[in-house]
């Protein structure tokens, strides 16, 4: 295909190579080339260090009378400190947000040439989470006023963390709480010895009390129910995936009857996504849902309960105790059909806590309660703008630029909204 003209080339019709000489007359009178909206784009990409330093050497001269030393002034531009603002949100991403270990990264700077001991990188990231504290106690307070709102736990290991004489547990868990609100949503994360019920009930502690009872979505253990204060309310919604699972699971050895399930489930999580597909609103996805999962849930019922009523599934097979399940939550795992808003499962809670399990499948542990709580914040912040769509290098950076603006009004320094302070006039 023949290269278009060149600015100059356009001002001489006749110096275009691809030009016949009926073109050219033709061009010299009609010839006109309108600017595209959409640039053509050229991407180079080079490779680098995650972290980079430069050395300045500052030419020094002593007086031979007096003896005192002049070294010459900092070049332009060079800050005050050894590590600025760009150095702590580097390695809090590639810690608490890719799951890279302070060791392994020391390493790889070291092979680059960058001294960077892993003692260093802690007390880097640990005074950024003292700084931007009051962003994470931001996103703690607007996932209160959610109206859905996702809960689970996994295990962790802190090596220090002092007990209560009287406390028998002896596990410690990542709870993750995932909010949701007019599609926004906020993700938060808590380490130490409680549950994710409990964690949720003081999320909840910051909820305004003239707002509707919010939505929990979670599986059916009760550790992930919050015991809430006299008064609160809350509208429990059960994860149909792990329903599902239970089918999943025990297929191999009832493949027709768990075939029939999960067909049926299939068909319920086809109309879902009809529904998403198309843009519903939460009361016409409910009206969508009653009109065509519910009979398709009806008819599972109806199933489940002949299975036991005439006696073809062995209650303590695993079957048969996939059916107990579902029988026994059926209420919570069919919220979908009686609230509006109401999410199938609880999908969205388990891949936030993917973040943790990965923190826990390369660094292995925290070494103390502390070490967890700063691990929180910043996969509180990362994985917020992960699913608000916003560049979490540049929101931790800009933090940290903007600290008296984010204590004084820490509601406009949000992963969705903080480009808004930083570059007025363009919305996120």
């Amino acid at each position: 295909m023949a290269l278009p003209p060149t600015r100059e080339q356009r001002k001489s019709p006749s110096s275009i190579p691809h030009c016949t000489p009926a073109i050219l007359v033709q061009a010299a009178e009609k010839a006109k080339y309108i600017q595209q909206k959409e640039p053509r784009v050229l991407v180079r990409i080079v490779g680098q260090a995650p972290l980079a330093g430069t050395v300045y050497e500052l030419d020094r001269l002593r007086c031979n009378l007096c003896g005192e030393v002049f070294t010459a002034p900092e070049p332009e531009g060079v800050g005050p400190e050894k590590y600025d603002e760009t150095t702590a949100a580097m390695i809090a991403l590639l810690k608490y947000g890719s799951g890279m270990p302070f060791y392994r990264l020391e390493k790889l700077e070291q092979l680059l040439g960058i001294p960077l001991p892993a003692s260093t990188q802690w007390e880097i990231v640990e005074e950024e989470a003292e700084v931007i504290k009051a962003a994470r106690d931001e996103l703690i307070r607007q996932a209160a006023q959610g109206e859905v709102l996702h809960n689970d736990d996994t295990s962790m290991r802190v090596l220090r963390m002092a007990r209560e004489p009287s406390d028998d547990r002896t596990g410690v868990f990542t709870s993750g709480i995932v909010s949701t609100q007019q599609r926004q949503r906020i993700a938060l994360y808590f380490t130490g010895r409680q549950h994710a019920g409990e964690n949720l009930r003081d999320v909840l502690a910051h909820r305004a009390g003239e707002l509707a009872p919010p939505l929990q979505m979670c599986d059916a253990l009760s550790r992930n129910t919050p015991k809430l204060n006299d008064g609160a309310q809350i509208l429990l919604a059960n994860c149909l995936a792990h329903g599902r699972r239970q089918f999943v699971e025990v297929a191999a050895n009832f493949p027709e009857p768990c075939r029939s399930v999960l067909e049926m489930l299939g068909a319920v999580y086809k109309y879902d996504a009809e529904a998403h597909e198309h843009r519903l609103s939460p009361p016409e996805r409910l009206e969508f849902h009653q009109r065509h999962s519910g009979p398709v849930m009806q008819q599972l019922h109806q199933w489940l309960e002949v299975q036991f009523a005439q006696k073809q599934v062995e209650p303590n097979s695993g079957l048969g105790k996939a059916i107990m399940y579902f029988l026994r939550h059926w209420k919570g795992l069919t919220a979908f059909l009686r609230e509006a808003g109401a999410p199938l499962d609880n999908n969205l809670c388990e891949r936030a806590l993917k973040r943790a399990v990965l923190h826990r499948k390369n660094a292995l542990f925290y070494r103390t309660l502390h070490g967890s709580e700063v691990g929180d914040l910043f996969m509180s912040l990362i994985h917020t703008c992960e699913l608000a769509g916003a560049n979490p290098f540049d929101y931790l950076t800009e933090l940290q630029r903007h600290v008296s603006e984010l204590v004084a009004n820490p509601s406009a320094w949000m992963p969705w909204n903080f480009l808004q302070q930083t570059q007025p006039g363009r919305n996120h």
